[in-house]
């Protein structure tokens, strides 16, 4: 095949190209948001004495493997420089300018973005890298699967990325050597371009877990595989996997929240009252377990008693029948709203984690508790609490008009 059919035939679609000589050796490698674009781009330059034209003088043929992601592609395209030592990328890898990604070598290393003057013997170094900009978000993603530090110095407390599940705080002895030594591990991997690898060690290590009965630690470890998927997938939507594990920890709830059920009341001045339940199932929504309620014991404007029916009514059922209850419940409203929610769960005896949610100023109500907890805006599982209760409030409003419309009819 032809230099110019081999380039037609290149996708639109990003990856890593490799362009060779007439010895099929690989002299250089580079990144595209579309291959075919990028690389046709090469031979329409005028013709000056430039180091760009004398490799194009020299291309043979072309490779490419595509990704799905710029992201991807950038983590690959470095990877594959400091394996193949290509001699057209001798300026890309010798310019100190270009920004580096260094592993420190403390007992819990950092993972940082560098520009070095001169690289320290005991760090670990990926790169160099075109894009500073890319480089961060590609790190950024992978820190939500693996979470890692980046502090420096060595905090006397937990610090906001605790808080917001992008670090595992070995400042306080939060995590072990060895459990923080894995993540770096598998950062490592994927700043290697080995995927695939790591993709493997996973699904073995969660087969083991599981083999050994340790159900919630191969549950975090099949949710770092859906994270990677999301990654290499070139989605945004590594967050899902992770927000259920940081309200775990913020709400201090005794295993994840990976079903969480909420409640929402809609009326007009005490016409036409319904309730909704959504459930959402690992962060999504799970339709074929919504529920909808009409208030049928309560007389007038009364949400607190409303919302008490409605949840007597859902848990009265699912332990009549012997189903499995949620991880979480959560109610649409204030202090008042929760309290007549816990108050019906304490009659029926029955034992679920339960918050509500006030909108104005998202702020989370405990039981017990007299001051609501109020969660950073960028946190991820005050993301997750917004979606739910959002879709609780968008399904009881259309009910509640289905049977205004009906009752207008009739």
């Amino acid at each position: 095949m032809d230099l110019k059919t081999q380039i037609q035939n290149l996708p639109l679609s990003s990856g890593v190209y490799l362009m060779k000589d007439a010895h099929a050796k690989i002299i250089y490698v580079g990144k595209a948001v579309s291959l075919r674009q990028r690389v046709q781009s090469y031979f329409r330059r005028p013709a000056t004495l430039s180091k760009t034209d004398l490799l194009v003088a020299t291309i043979h043929s072309i490779d490419h493997i595509p990704t799905h992601s710029e992201a991807e592609a950038l983590l690959l395209e470095a990877s594959l420089i400091k394996k193949h030592q290509p001699k057209y990328n001798v300026e890309l890898r010798d310019d100190k300018s270009y920004p580096y990604i260094e592993i420190t070598r403390h007992a819990f290393p950092k993972v940082i973005v560098v520009r070095p003057r001169e690289k320290n013997k005991t760090s670990k170094y990926f790169g160099p890298y075109v894009e500073v900009g890319l480089v961060r978000e590609a790190l950024s993603l992978i820190r939500k699967i693996f979470h890692f530090r980046t502090c420096e110095p060595f905090p006397d407390k937990e610090c906001l990325d605790y808080h917001i599940g992008l670090c595992d705080a070995p400042c306080i002895n939060q995590i072990s050597r060895k459990e923080y030594a894995r993540n770096i591990r598998h950062v490592r991997l994927i700043l290697e371009g080995k995927k695939d690898q790591l993709f493997r060690k996973l699904n073995n290590e969660m087969e083991i877990l599981a083999k050994d009965k340790r159900y919630e630690e191969a549950a975090k470890v099949r949710d770092q595989i859906r994270a990677m998927g999301a990654l290499y997938s070139g989605t945004s939507d590594v967050n899902c996997y992770k927000e259920a594990e940081q309200l775990q920890r913020a709400l201090g709830l005794p295993k994840r929240p990976d079903r969480i059920e909420c409640f929402d009341i809609s009326n007009i001045m005490g016409q036409q009252a319904v309730g909704s339940m959504v459930s959402f199932l690992n962060g999504k929504p799970d339709k074929s377990h919504y529920r909808r309620f009409r208030i049928n014991a309560v007389e007038g404007i009364d949400d607190f008693k409303m919302i008490a029916e409605v949840v007597r009514r859902r848990y009265r059922r699912l332990k009549a029948e012997g189903l499995i209850y949620p991880d979480l419940i959560v109610v649409d409203g204030g202090k008042g709203q929760l309290s007549a929610a816990v108050a019906e769960l304490e009659q029926l005896q029955v034992e679920i984690p339960i918050i509500s949610l006030a909108k104005r100023e998202e702020e989370i109500f405990l039981p017990r508790r007299r001051h609501p907890m109020v969660l950073a805006k960028d946190s991820l599982g005050l993301h997750l609490l917004q979606r739910v209760r959002d879709e609780a409030h968008r399904f009881a409003v259309r009910y509640h008009r289905h049977l205004r419309g009906k009752n207008l009819l009739t």
